[in-house]
């Protein structure tokens, strides 16, 4: 049931009341950038001026996780408040794989445009297997007025990329760097839209995922950190290119992070200049945690991303690959230069924006997650369990979260490790053998979302990478 709203009636701002219109809404979305990435996450080295903006002028989240540790589910989870499962994307998707983000599934554009939103979504989508197909959803089949972006990853990287497309249509190949491309796309999409609708923009950036490429300039930042010619490897070839898999060193990965940031704070600069900045919430994110030195795939290589100390990666479910950074900038609901600890997920930003734009949540399917505007007053979130499945390269294929304690189960969905949190947020002293209550409660809390998974009517009745 989609309903549209065009206000919201009361929130709370600093103790008070206040009525709102409804605001515009900038969801940023990158790909593969971990928790420490970030100078205002405590980075030593890298420059990231214009997201650090951002916190000093919003609310940063310590403990905000991903709907998945892997992009596809990640960005299911994001743009249905889902669980990734429910909707039948159990890992990254393929290219013809067949498999992609059903119809029935309602997306967060479909609920704000049915709200009376102009929508828009730029950059990497990666909810089916081939952008030009007629019979798999297309980002404008599912909310989305306008659509100019990649799927998977970028080819051959970053600089003058070969696979983007505007709708359905191929583009040749374009000329410049995903991350100017996709901040110029922006702004021209909102210099020409139409001025009488609030708008919501999901960009979704291809930095900082493999492989990349940056301009010399920005490479030239971060030369200490890197050895030998800086020579972009490619991908998308039919064989991987052995010879170009050369360890480097950090600094063609810093850079990428570096000029990323410079491209959105474009796009922040010129919502200022048009006096649309304060009357925007914008909302930066990351889909999963990074791709560290460990690497494990070899387009992966001279990837160097930082899971801010925490264990883990990309593919995993420990906290490095599902904590990640999440700052909002709304000066009408939200105070400058707050932290928060409260545990939040991805799938929880969208009932959060569809409540600001006055969209109705679907109430005809289960939503996994829930609005933390109370957070933005500081107020404590109630109380819940978290939790996520994810296929990928380890054995641990599920995780549940309540309070401080975190459990990971095996592909059997047996107990597997337990950590606490609190007292231990590296996941160093697993006490799988020493808390059985611990344990009990935690299997409970497992069978309740796996269960009601595993009865979801829209769940897709394939065996292609669902619940088993």
């Amino acid at each position: 049931m989609k309903v549209a709203k065009f206000f919201v009636s009361v929130l709370f701002l600093t103790g008070s009341l206040q009525a709102l219109a409804q605001p515009n809404i900038l969801l940023v979305y990158v790909d593969d950038l971990g928790f420490g990435d970030l100078g205002s996450y405590g980075h030593p080295v890298l420059q990231t001026p214009n997201i650090d903006s951002l916190t000093r002028e919003g609310l940063r989240f310590t403990s905000n996780y991903s709907p998945s540790a892997l992009c596809s589910p990640s960005r299911a989870g994001l743009l249905t408040g889902r669980t990734p499962y429910r909707t039948g994307i159990k890992s990254w998707i393929p290219e013809d794989s067949g498999i992609f983000l059903r119809d029935d599934e309602v997306t967060l554009a479909e609920v704000l445009r049915d709200a009376g939103y102009a929508t828009a979504h730029i950059g990497k989508w990666h909810l089916n297997s081939d952008l030009a197909s007629t019979t798999e959803p297309q980002p404008t089949d599912q909310g989305f007025d306008y659509y100019y972006g990649h799927n998977a990853f970028q080819l051959p990287h970053n600089h003058n990329p070969t696979n983007i497309f505007r709708g359905r249509t191929a583009l040749p190949p374009q000329s410049g760097y995903t991350a100017d491309l996709y901040a110029d796309e922006t702004i021209a999409w909102l210099a020409g839209r139409d001025t009488d609708k609030p708008f919501f923009v999901y960009l979704s950036m291809a930095e900082p995922h493999t492989s990349f490429a940056n301009p010399p300039e920005y490479n030239a930042m971060y030369a200490e950190f890197t050895q030998g010619e800086v020579v972009p490897i490619p991908n998308g070839q039919k064989q991987p290119p052995k010879a170009m898999l050369i360890p480097r060193g950090p600094g063609e990965y810093y850079a990428n992070i570096t000029y990323m940031d410079a491209q959105l704070g474009r796009v922040f600069d010129w919502l200022r200049e048009q006096d649309l900045l304060d009357d925007t919430v914008v909302v930066f994110s990351s889909d999963n945690g990074p791709v560290t030195a460990n690497w494990i795939n070899w387009w992966e290589v001279n990837a160097y991303g930082d899971a801010g100390g925490f264990r883990g990666r990309k593919h995993f479910l420990y906290e490095g690959g599902i904590r990640v950074p999440a700052v909002i900038r709304y000066p009408a609901l939200v105070e400058a230069g707050t932290v928060s600890d409260e545990p939040v997920t991805g799938m929880d930003w969208f009932v959060t924006l569809a409540h600001l734009g006055g969209g109705e949540v679907p109430d005809d399917r289960p939503i996994d997650g829930i609005d933390i505007a109370p957070v933005f007053a500081g107020k404590k979130l109630p109380e819940r369990s978290l939790f996520w499945a994810l296929n990928a390269a380890s054995e641990l294929e599920y995780a549940v979260r309540a309070g401080d304690w975190k459990l990971l189960l095996d592909k059997a969905q047996q107990p597997a490790e337990l950590y606490n949190l609190g007292e231990d947020p590296l996941e160093l002293f697993n006490l799988i053998d020493t808390e059985p209550d611990q344990v009990a409660t935690l299997m409970q809390a497992f069978a309740s979302h796996y269960d009601s998974i595993r009865t979801d009517r829209l769940r897709p009745d394939t065996d292609q990478g669902y619940v088993k």
